[in-house]
C-alpha cells in the first residue's frame, strides 16, 4: 500500500499540498480507497497555498463564475464552485469593537425578506451582516457590544425599539436623507388631498378634450375610468363597508382601497419623472431668447446631452405655446400633484410667468398649502444649516396640513434633533448597501449570508 505524501515545498517557496495535508491518517486513506469517489474534495487538493491565496482573492473581488473566466485568462484554472469553497474558508479577521456605528435594511427579495447591515462610521467600514431586520436580532447583537456610544438609524420602528431596549444610553441619530424625504412626501400627500379644490380654482374642474395633445386625451381618458371606480369604493365606504369587503367586491388592491377611503387618486394627469425634467432651465432659457420650434429645441437639448425623443420636447412646446398665446390665461390642462408640490417649494423668480401665476391661484384657493409649504422649506433649511429650532417648527406644523407627519417627528424628537445638530450621518451606511446590491447582483442574487460576509468583510 502506497501511502500519501506529507506537504512539500516547491521552488519559488510555496507550501504544495498533496495527498492529506499534515499528519497521515490511515483512516481516511482506507475510507478513500473503498469509496474513490464519495469524500470531501479538499482531502485530494493538488494546490499550492499561494495559488490557493490568489484564486481566493480571485473569488472575493469577482465572485465564482466571473472569477473563474479571469483565472483561466492568466494560467490558473479554477471552477466556479471552487472559488466559492475557497471565499467560504477566509476567516474573518477580528473587528476592533466599534463606538459609532450605522445601521439600515437591505433587501433579500423586494418587498418580502430584509436583512440589516451595520457599519462602523468611524473606521469606514462593514462591521456585520445580519439576517433580517427584527427587534430581537437586532438587540441581542447590539447587546453583546455595550461600548457603541452613538446610533444612525433610519427612521424604521424596529431599530429605534431595539436600540432603546440594548443600548439607552446610546444617542440615536435619525437619518437625514430619510427626513427630507419624509416631509416631500408629506407635502405631496397635502396636495393630493386637496387637488380638488385645485382643479375648481384653475377652471380646469371639466376638460375640452379639443384642446389636450394626443397623450394628454389618453390620460384624462383613463382618469374617467378611475373616477368611476372610485365612485363605487367611496360609496361603499360611506354606507360602512369594511376595506377588506370592498377589496373582495370591486377587485381592487387593498392600497388602491384604502388610498380612495383617504382621498387620494384625484389627480386627472398622472405623471412620473420625466427624461426632461433635468433641461427645464436649459428649454425656459431658450423658449425665453426667442426659438419656438419644437424640432429645433429638441436638436439643440441634444447637442446638451439629452437622450429623450422628438415627441416629449414637442409636447413640451405646444403647452408652452399654449400657456403664453394669452396673457394672465392658466395653462388649460391641470397640473398634476406633485408638479404643484414642485412648484409649491420652488424659488418664485426662477419661475416661468405662467407657473408663477399658478402657484398665486393655488395659494390663494388654498391657504393651508401655502403654510405647508413654509414649514417644509424651514424644515428642509434646518437639516441644511444645522439649525435647532424643532421645537418652535413642531408647535407650528402641529396646527397645519403637516400634523400627521409633525407627529411622528415629536415621537422620535432626539433622534430628529441629533440628526440636526450632529455630524454622523447615515448616508456612508446607504453607500454600504448599493456596494452589497452589486455583490448579489454579481452571484445572481443566490448568495447566503457567508459569502456576502466574506465578500464584503473580508475583503
Amino acid at each position: 500500500m502506497s501511502h500519501p505524501k506529507r506537504a512539500t515545498s516547491d521552488r519559488n517557496g510555496g507550501r504544495l499540498q498533496i495527498g492529506i495535508p499534515g499528519d497521515f491518517i490511515p483512516e481516511h486513506w482506507a475510507r478513500i480507497r473503498r469509496n474513490p469517489g464519495r469524500h470531501d474534495p479538499g482531502i485530494r487538493t493538488r494546490r499550492t497555498i499561494r495559488l490557493a491565496d490568489s484564486q481566493r482573492q480571485i473569488g472575493l473581488s469577482l465572485g465564482g463564475e466571473a472569477g473563474a473566466r479571469l483565472a483561466a485568462r492568466l494560467a490558473m484554472p479554477v471552477s466556479g464552485d471552487t472559488l466559492l469553497r475557497l471565499i467560504r474558508t477566509v476567516a474573518l479577521a477580528p473587528i476592533p469593537p466599534p463606538r459609532v456605528i450605522g445601521i439600515d435594511d437591505w433587501a433579500w427579495r423586494r418587498g418580502h425578506r430584509y436583512g440589516s447591515i451595520i457599519c462602523d462610521l468611524e473606521r469606514r467600514r462593514v462591521v456585520d451582516l445580519l439576517p433580517d431586520r427584527t427587534v430581537e436580532a437586532v438587540r441581542a447583537w447590539l447587546a453583546a457590544r455595550p461600548g457603541i456610544t452613538v446610533i444612525a438609524r433610519d427612521r424604521a420602528g424596529a431599530y429605534a425599539q431595539a436600540t432603546t431596549a440594548a443600548c439607552p444610553d446610546a444617542m440615536q441619530v435619525a437619518d437625514r436623507w430619510h427626513l427630507m424625504e419624509n416631509v416631500s412626501a408629506a407635502l405631496l400627500d397635502a396636495v393630493q388631498r386637496s387637488m380638488r379644490r385645485i382643479r375648481d380654482a384653475l377652471g380646469a374642474a371639466s376638460l375640452d378634450p379639443a384642446l389636450l395633445t394626443c397623450a394628454e386625451r389618453r390620460q384624462h381618458e383613463g382618469f374617467l375610468r378611475r373616477a368611476a371606480a372610485d365612485a363605487v369604493i367611496r360609496r361603499l365606504a360611506a354606507s360602512g363597508v369594511p376595506i377588506k369587503e370592498i377589496v373582495r367586491r370591486t377587485g381592487h388592491s387593498r392600497k388602491v382601497v384604502r388610498t380612495v377611503v383617504r382621498g387620494g387618486r384625484m389627480d386627472v394627469f398622472r405623471v412620473r419623472a420625466s427624461t426632461l425634467d433635468a433641461f427645464l432651465p436649459r428649454l425656459d432659457a431658450e423658449w425665453e431668447n426667442g426659438c419656438r420650434n419644437g424640432a429645433e429645441l429638441w436638436r439643440r437639448l441634444r447637442a446638451a446631452g439629452f437622450t429623450g425623443a422628438l415627441r416629449v420636447v414637442s409636447e413640451w412646446a405646444t403647452r408652452r405655446r399654449r400657456a403664453d398665446s394669452t396673457p394672465g390665461a392658466l395653462p388649460c390642462k391641470p397640473p398634476s400633484a406633485r408638479t404643484v408640490a414642485r412648484l409649491l417649494v420652488s424659488q418664485r423668480d426662477r419661475l416661468p410667468a405662467s407657473d408663477a401665476r399658478l402657484v398665486a391661484v393655488v395659494e390663494e384657493a388654498v391657504p393651508a398649502l401655502r403654510v405647508a409649504a413654509a414649514l417644509v422649506e424651514g424644515f428642509q433649511n434646518m437639516l441644511r444649516t444645522k439649525t435647532a429650532a424643532l421645537d418652535t417648527w413642531l408647535t407650528d406644523a402641529a396646527e397645519s396640513v403637516l400634523a400627521a407627519f409633525a407627529a411622528g417627528i415629536a415621537a422620535d424628537r432626539d433622534a430628529v434633533a441629533a440628526a440636526i445638530t450632529e455630524p454622523w450621518s447615515n448616508g456612508q451606511t446607504e453607500g454600504q448597501i448599493t456596494k452589497l446590491k452589486l455583490l448579489k447582483r454579481q452571484m445572481y442574487g443566490r448568495a447566503g449570508l457567508d459569502l456576502l460576509r466574506a465578500r464584503l468583510i473580508a475583503a
